[in-house]
C-alpha cells in the first residue's frame, strides 16, 4: 500500500484554505497548507480566483483525493450561506476539473474527528491539527480548517479500508 495525497479545502468567499497531507497506514504528514486571498473584485472574479487558485495548488502538488467542507446553513444569514455555497461550488469544480473525487464533510464532523468535540472552536481545531501532524508551523485559521478536512477524510478512508478488510475476512 502506498501513501495517498489528500487535498482538504475550507471554502470561503474572501479566503479559501487549502491543506495537503500524505496519508499512509494511519500516519499523516503535512505536505503544504495555505490560503487563497480572493477578497478583491466582483463575485464572479472571486469565484474564478478560487477555481484557478485551487487548480494551481492541485497542479503543483498532485493530490489523488480531495475533501471539501460543507457549508453551514444559518437561517439568520441566508445570504452568507449562498455566497459560501458559490465558493464551495468553485472549489468542487476545481477538484472535478482535475479528475479528483470529492468527499464532503460537515463542519461538526470535522471538528469531532480532529478535536473530539463537534463544537470545538478554531483554536482547538488548529491546536489538534498541529498535534496530529506533529508540526510547530503557525497555520492561518483557513489553512488549519482545510488540514482538518483532509485529516477527517484520511480517518474516514482508513476506517473504511479496515472495516472492508475485516468484513471480507469474516465473510470469506
Amino acid at each position: 500500500m502506498t501513501a495517498v495525497r489528500i487535498l482538504g479545502v475550507d471554502p470561503g468567499s474572501r479566503y479559501t484554505g487549502y491543506g495537503l497531507i500524505d496519508s499512509f497506514n494511519g500516519r499523516n504528514v503535512l505536505v503544504a497548507a495555505g490560503r487563497l486571498n480572493v477578497s478583491k473584485g466582483s463575485t464572479a472574479e472571486r469565484l474564478l480566483g478560487v477555481l484557478e487558485g485551487l487548480g494551481e495548488v492541485i497542479a503543483e502538488h498532485n493530490p489523488q483525493e480531495s475533501a471539501v467542507e460543507e457549508t453551514f446553513v444559518n437561517r439568520v444569514n441566508a445570504a452568507s450561506a449562498l455566497v459560501l455555497g458559490q465558493a464551495r461550488g468553485a472549489a468542487i469544480c476545481a477538484c472535478a476539473k482535475a479528475g479528483l473525487d470529492v468527499a464532503e464533510y460537515a463542519a461538526a464532523q470535522v471538528k469531532l474527528a480532529v478535536a473530539g468535540n463537534g463544537r470545538a472552536d478554531k483554536h482547538q481545531v488548529e491546536h489538534m491539527v498541529r498535534v496530529l501532524l506533529n508540526t510547530r508551523e503557525k497555520l492561518s485559521p483557513d489553512a488549519a480548517d482545510a488540514l482538518a478536512v483532509a485529516l477527517t477524510h484520511a480517518h474516514v478512508r482508513t476506517t473504511r479500508q479496515r472495516t472492508g478488510d475485516a468484513l471480507r475476512r469474516a465473510w470469506g
